[in-house]
């Protein structure tokens, strides 16, 4: 019973089925009683025109006719129709049996056609029953020249009709609207099957927190398929984020263990043989390490997270504030050429590490000078960090920006292994890329114009 609760999908659209055939019928049903009621007084307005002309035209060539027994008496098929015929002075010279010792109304619709010689309809009401009366002018020849004739038919039996036909409408829609609904309610049943299951199956991942699991597609190309088709894409997202977080954790519980132990191990020699310089040195290379290590976590922490301090950043304060740092270390090896003002919308202390971590790799895997470009190309601002040496293996470019992946040789080399990985998280934070050709790794960012104001 719970799957017709009003607030339910189901029983909204046997509702609403149900509900606009019940007004479809409803509206086809008043439309055909109007209608049929309408025929129907047209039809007896024609016999009445029709009788009028009729017994006009026997008064005007055979006046002595009129008085004989059944002369006026209703020559149509099921319907009585009361003649009679008024004089010029509205005297009564014929009148039908069907009357009976009733009289028609003399008023102003017979005289109306006896003064206008126009012809005319009124319903009126004769002994509690309502009659529909039609009165024609006779021609100025013979006894009843001048005058009128009038006829009427009692409507009941239309009133009646359409009263019939009223009760049958709405029994016939009542019991229309309610094999809709029967049959709307098996449709949508039978429609809205999938969309159960496919409820009952995300409530079963959801009771387990299997994001590995998938809901079952279905081959038609319908709207229920492509709602799984979106689940399952979000499952499989989530599916490779949370691998993605336990890799991450695994990575850096394994890198920090061995700065952690380094410096314990000094802690403790320290405490025991007292503070000798190289160990303090030590240590504090130690802490820079694990420090840095610990910032560098943050920053990817941020930048999946789609965190940033959103600004116009001139690249070139960038470009420069990297080189300055740089000045006094490493002999002299980094320099920038063709540093022009070229701006981009982002982080700037973002970018600032992205450039910095590009020219530590340099520093740690190139050879011989060191320089970083600025440019600007098809809307795109372009910052080249380029060294002598040969690059990377092409072999190991797939790996490159893979947080931790430090290459052959590592353990004779400083760093994490977070550097590269950093730089792409940030370039991708900013709806930009990372190209490398051979020993050159160019960050092309969307570039925004100089604001003259």
């Amino acid at each position: 019973m719970s799957s017709w609760r009003p607030q339910t999908l189901r029983f909204r659209l046997v509702l609403a089925a149900a509900g606009s055939i019940l007004v479809a019928l409803v509206l086809f049903g008043v439309a055909t009683v109007l209608l049929v009621g309408r025929e129907l007084r047209s039809s007896l307005d024609s016999a009445l025109r029709q009788r009028a002309q009729e017994v006009a035209e026997l008064a005007i060539s055979a006046p002595a006719v009129l008085n004989s027994p059944g002369a006026l008496e209703s020559p149509v098929s099921g319907r009585e129709i009361a003649v009679e015929v008024i004089d010029a002075h509205g005297r009564i010279l014929a009148r039908s049996l069907t009357l009976g010792a009733g009289l028609l109304p003399e008023d102003r619709l017979a005289h109306a056609a006896i003064a206008s010689g126009a012809t005319g309809f009124e319903t009126v009401d004769l002994g509690g029953r309502p009659f529909r009366v039609f009165a024609a002018p006779i021609a100025l020849s013979g006894p009843a020249g001048g005058g009128a004739v009038l006829v009427a038919s009692d409507t009941s039996d239309i009133s009646h009709t359409t009263a019939h036909l009223g009760v049958l409408v709405v029994i016939a829609g009542a019991g229309a609207a309610l094999l809709a609904a029967l049959l709307a309610a098996a449709l949508t049943r039978r429609g809205l099957r999938p969309l159960s299951r496919l409820a009952v199956g995300a409530g079963e991942i959801e009771r387990t927190a299997d994001v590995s699991a998938r809901l079952p597609e279905r081959a038609a190309a319908d709207e229920i398929s492509q709602l799984t088709g979106v689940l399952n894409r979000m499952l499989a997202s989530l599916e490779a984020a949370r691998a993605g977080e336990r890799r991450f954790l695994a990575d850096a519980s394994h890198e920090l263990r061995t700065p952690v132990t380094t410096l314990l191990g000094n802690v403790e020699f320290a405490a025991r043989h007292g503070a000798d310089p190289e160990v303090l040195e030590e240590l504090q290379r130690d802490a820079r390490r694990l420090a840095r290590l610990v910032d560098d976590l943050l920053v990817l922490e941020r930048s999946d997270a789609g965190e940033s301090a959103a600004g116009e950043v001139d690249l070139r304060e960038v470009v420069r504030g990297v080189v300055v740092a740089h000045a006094g270390e490493d002999g002299g090896r980094v320099a920038a050429v063709g540093a022009n003002h070229v701006l981009v919308r982002g982080d700037e202390r973002a970018l600032v590490r992205a450039v910095e971590n590009l020219v530590e790799n340099a520093l740690v895997h190139g050879r011989g000078r060191i320089t970083i470009s600025l440019a600007r190309d098809d809307g795109f601002a372009l910052v080249t960090v380029q060294d002598e040496g040969p690059g990377p293996d092409p072999a190991d470019r797939d790996r490159l920006f893979e947080r931790f992946w430090r290459g052959a040789g590592a353990s004779s080399r400083p760093g994490s292994g977070l550097g590269l990985s950093i730089v792409s998280a940030i370039v991708d934070r900013h709806g930009g890329r990372v190209v490398v050709d051979g020993s050159a790794f160019t960050l092309e960012l969307p570039a925004v114009e100089r604001r003259t104001d």
